[in-house]
């Protein structure tokens, strides 16, 4: 099964748990290969221009970014 998920977050949650040395980054953008931890892959999207959705593709190491027209959900 395959699914698709949108996100509309450019950075990382941080939470700083009492019993971990450091804070601990986790993705909310979708772009980490190491979900669910932050890989700091959101700065790909530093330059999205404001009420434009994206959609990110793996497969194309040229153009991993392409703008698309509408998101539509099903009910």
């Amino acid at each position: 099964m395959s699914r698709e998920v949108t996100h509309d977050a450019n950075g990382p949650d941080v939470i700083d748990p009492d019993d971990h040395d450091g804070d601990i980054y986790v993705c909310r953008c979708g772009l980490s290969e190491d979900k669910p931890f932050c890989d700091g892959s959101h700065t790909a999207t530093v330059d999205e221009d404001e009420g434009v959705d994206y959609k990110y593709e793996n497969d194309d190491d040229e153009q991993p970014r392409h703008r698309i027209a509408t998101i539509e959900f099903e009910e």
